[in-house]
């Protein structure tokens, strides 16, 4: 069944997977900005690593909670369809050394608020300087296992960019189709043993990429919220 954002879209000749239907989607959909006390210890999320999970509750670790974080869901602006922004983490970080994730990273006091610090990390980490990102909204707050209570934000990013990637923190830097991320058929659920027990997790493999885990949950997130068919 064609959903009615798919159908908008043919209807004004674009393809649901261009920047600009996107940014349509988004309008109205996602927060503007993330609540005020959302990354207060008594609150929550509803999203998380322990959606497959419920045993460990919301608390995700909870010996580690309370590790605000905001990343950049970086949609780049190309023609016929978009792609979306990956980096590559080097292998020697102190947190999910090797894995594929978006720019982002802790939430700063510095930082005026999630927003900020999404795009002082991603200006610090792979060069992209804010005035190409065109900030969307962004998407409930997502509890990950190791602790970490992720701001996920949305953004259009101008084609044309020069990337400058922080060879300490970044070993690569990759596109992927938004439609490929966005078809539920290339969503898996993978299992490992962890903590003394199994934990079910969202994985999207493409080519010899691996993107698993909490940045994959985010994209599952993503779809849910503004490409899940009626």
């Amino acid at each position: 069944m064609t959903s009615p954002g798919e159908t908008s879209a043919r209807e004004n000749n674009l393809s649901p997977y261009s920047a600009s239907d996107l940014r349509r989607r988004a309008a109205g959909t996602l927060l503007p900005d993330v609540p005020d006390g959302i990354f207060e210890p008594d609150q929550r999320s509803s999203r998380g690593d322990h959606e497959l999970n419920p045993e460990t509750g919301a608390d995700g670790a909870r010996d580690q909670i309370d590790r605000p974080a905001a990343v950049l869901i970086p949609v780049v602006d190309r023609e016929p369809e978009a792609t979306v922004l990956f980096t590559q983490r080097t292998d020697h970080l102190p947190n999910h050394a090797g894995q594929i994730s978006f720019p982002g990273g802790k939430i700063e006091e510095s930082d005026a608020g999630p927003r900020a610090a999404a795009l002082r990390e991603t200006e610090e980490e792979i060069g992209l300087a804010s005035s190409l990102i065109s900030p969307l909204g962004f998407l409930d707050i997502y509890q990950t296992g190791t602790g970490f209570r992720i701001a996920p934000m949305l953004g259009i990013v101008s084609a044309g960019f020069t990337l400058q990637p922080d060879p300490t923190e970044v070993a690569d830097v990759f596109e992927v189709p938004l439609r490929f991320l966005m078809t539920v058929e290339n969503h898996h659920k993978h299992s490992l043993f962890w903590r003394g027990r199994d934990r079910l997790y969202y994985a999207i493999p493409y080519g010899d990429r691996y993107i698993w885990g909490a940045t994959a949950g985010i994209i599952r997130v993503l779809f849910e919220r503004l490409y899940r068919k009626c």
